[in-house]
């Protein structure tokens, strides 16, 4: 089965047994499971359904692989002929979630 989800302001399309990097839960380890209510679409053939803008019902149930640091990136500004650079880094939290099962 199929279904469309969104989680952490992202919209994934996912199946049983697929493997997400999204941004990182709250409080939460490795190991902790999550469900996730809002399903936008899921289903297969003729049994697929279309939210409005969610499912009624439907769930999504994933588990935390692992919750690490995505690469470090940086921001440079500066303004010509100014003397004004200012640099700044940043990583973003990630989770690393599995779908264990969707329920239409």
């Amino acid at each position: 089965m199929k279904a469309t989800i969104k989680t952490q302001g992202q919209q994934f399309a996912v199946s049983e047994g697929d493997i997400l990097i999204v941004n990182r839960y709250p409080k939460t380890e490795a190991g902790n499971t999550v469900e996730i209510n809002e399903v936008l679409s899921a289903g297969e053939g003729d049994g697929f359904r279309v939210g409005t803008p969610f499912l009624q019902g439907a769930s999504v149930t994933a588990k935390i692989l692992e919750n690490k640091r995505g690469e470090k990136i940086t921001v440079f500004k500066k303004r010509k002929r100014k003397g004004m650079t200012r640099k700044q880094g940043h990583r973003q939290e990630l989770s690393v979630i599995k779908i264990e099962s969707i329920k239409a």
